[in-house]
């Protein structure tokens, strides 16, 4: 599991971290030289594969007041140890961190007060202690390195963003690179500060953490969480999902849904179409594509409802809801949910539908993706799966987790549906909404990934490949 704590969580961890050091009789610079080593380390990685080398390179370390600064400047005085040419900007002249500062200037570095032509910049201007975006002065000299094209490697999180929310409310540092320190952080996983964040390095500097408030699954947490059949299963046991999408109009939104859920993790799929038309063309297309699922109402373990509903995605809904089972509402069935669900539900949105859910303008929404979700998952008593480049699962508590795997390319139309079938069946096959979501959203992303081999895909190439995720995850995890 990737875990993402909170700024006051890391500050006890560090607290808790100097104590122990000063019982040992150890500087308390100890933490702060343990992180230096490792972004000197990253920053000079960086520099190598980006073609060239340590000795040479030159660097711009823009260093701010305390710690944040005092990092930059330890790992910029290793580089200059090494051969690299490097300047330091202090923005804050007056608060810059004296000890870092010193060996900055013993290793050679310079301390300068306009910038000149370099290979990479060392953001170290706001550490996580920081909060708005950059001010006037420092977003001039970020806006100048970025117009001379300069690559900039953050500390711990770039400047400008908001640490705990992934928010970003103006002027902020674009990373290529950030290194960060003991555990991350939520901005490295919630967008859109994840987007600013660029490639993340952790280095671990002997933190002891607590459990943390944002988590994103790796491959073998959803390896566990994946239903195995028992021995002596057989297709009813395994659970029957439902799928009530589709429509004259939507036709093929049917037929996406019925191929997410149809996916070999559950014993059986039943499809009614939205329009209740059960010799309708959307009911051809499905059993066209998958002869084996059944048509018709019947008794399921979970429903999935409003991918290409059109106008009867409502009635659907409430269709779904009478049977007291947990429910997927998807798409056209999210505009009658305007409250608590009543189920165990998993709501599926995209930034657009739950701004309409909300009341507020989707602008809003992109720009608080973690505060709008976790608004949005306790107003309705349900998980929601805010689906965006980096997908949201967020409990009525605001319990998160975040799905990091999937390429561009799977922005793509029918691939919510697709979503939507394969969340709901494995709801039927036992998991909780809360761990359906993420696990559906991750072997989505996975699958995703599988499917395009860095080239374009379809929502149907998708669904083909979730088979062959699971069989990997349920073999050896490495092969992903």
């Amino acid at each position: 599991m990737r875990c993402a704590h909170t700024v006051a969580q890391v500050r006890d961890s560090e607290a808790a971290a100097f104590a122990r050091l000063e019982a040992e009789g150890r500087p308390e610079e100890t933490l702060m030289r343990r992180a230096a080593a490792g972004l000197a380390y990253a920053v000079a990685d960086y520099l190598r594969g980006a073609g060239g080398s340590v000795y040479g390179a030159r660097v711009v370390v823009l260093a701010g007041a305390g710690n944040n600064g005092g990092d930059a400047m330890y790992a910029a005085a290793a580089l200059a140890d090494r051969g690299a040419r490097v300047d330091a900007l202090l923005l804050s002249p007056e608060k810059a961190h004296p000890n870092a500062l010193a060996a900055l200037r013993v290793a050679g570095g310079r301390v300068r007060e306009e910038l000149g032509d370099y290979d990479v910049a060392i953001d170290g201007i706001v550490g996580i202690g920081g909060s708005g975006p950059l001010r006037a002065d420092a977003a001039a000299v970020v806006d100048a390195l970025k117009q001379r094209g300069v690559p900039f490697v953050a500390v711990d999180t770039p400047s400008g963003v908001d640490v705990d929310t992934g928010r970003i409310d103006g002027p902020h540092v674009e990373a290529e690179l950030t290194v960060t320190f003991g555990t991350h952080k939520i901005a490295h996983l919630v967008d859109p500060a994840a987007l600013a964040c660029g490639s993340v390095h952790l280095v671990d500097i002997g933190l002891e953490l607590p459990p943390c408030a944002v988590e994103a699954l790796q491959e073998a947490d959803v390896a566990a969480l994946l239903p195995r059949p028992e021995p002596e299963a057989q297709k009813y046991t395994r659970g029957v999902v439902g799928i009530r999408a589709g429509s004259e109009q939507y036709r093929g939104a049917g037929v996406l849904s019925v191929s997410g859920a149809n996916t070999g993790l559950v014993g059986m799929v039943r499809y009614v179409p939205a329009d209740g038309e059960e010799g309708g063309a959307a009911v051809q297309l499905v059993q066209a594509a998958h002869p084996e699922v059944v048509v018709g109402a019947g008794r399921v373990q979970a429903w999935v409802v409003g991918s290409g509903g059109g106008e009867s995605a409502e009635k659907q809904l409430a269709s779904a809801l009478a049977d007291d089972v947990p429910v997927v509402v998807d798409a056209d069935a999210l505009a009658a949910v305007t409250g608590p669900v009543g189920r165990p539900a998993v709501l599926t949105p995209h930034a657009g539908e739950l701004a309409r859910m909300l009341g507020v303008e989707r602008t809003e929404v992109e720009s608080d993706q973690l505060g709008h979700a976790r608004t949005a998952a306790e107003k309705c008593d349900a998980v929601v799966l805010l689906k965006n480049r980096h997908t949201l699962a967020v409990r009525p508590d605001g319990t998160a987790r975040v799905t990091t795997v999937g390429p561009p390319w799977l922005a793509t139309a029918g691939a919510g549906d697709v979503l939507a079938g394969l969340i709901g069946a494995l709801l039927a096959a036992g998991l909780e909404p809360y761990d359906a979501a993420s696990v559906g959203s991750w072997l989505h992303g996975a699958a995703a990934t599988l499917a395009s081999r860095s080239g374009p895909i379809t929502a149907m190439d998708v669904a083909r490949a979730v088979p062959s995720v699971c069989t990997a995850l349920l073999g050896d995890t490495r092969s992903l």
